[in-house]
């Protein structure tokens, strides 16, 4: 999977319209369709604003490659990152219990 089709995938995960993204990105919609089509490589300073506007850091961004996890386990993880300590555990409990 290539940048765009990342940015995509985690843009429809999170239920953005490209219009929406491309506005918080500063990036026109016409440049967006294109780097998420493969049709453009984006600079690094687009695909940082991208990638801030998706809430993620780069590392985050790249920490992981499409083979190792699919799109739905790369935004829980995302969004596990974000819980302070208390959250995490009352999360952990939870899975435990549910998956007793």
């Amino acid at each position: 999977m290539n940048i765009g089709e990342k940015i995509k995938n985690i843009r429809k995960l999170q239920n953005i319209s490209m219009n929406y993204l491309a506005k918080k990105a500063e990036v026109s919609q016409a440049n967006l369709s294109r780097i998420e089509n493969g049709q453009q490589q984006p600079t690094f300073d687009t695909i940082n604003r991208i990638i801030t506007a998706l809430g993620y850091n780069l590392n985050d961004f790249f920490a992981t490659s499409s083979n190792e996890e699919p799109p739905d386990t790369t935004q829980l993880l995302h969004s596990i990152r974000k819980l302070n300590v208390e959250q995490k555990q009352a999360l952990q409990s939870f899975l435990e219990e549910m998956l007793k």
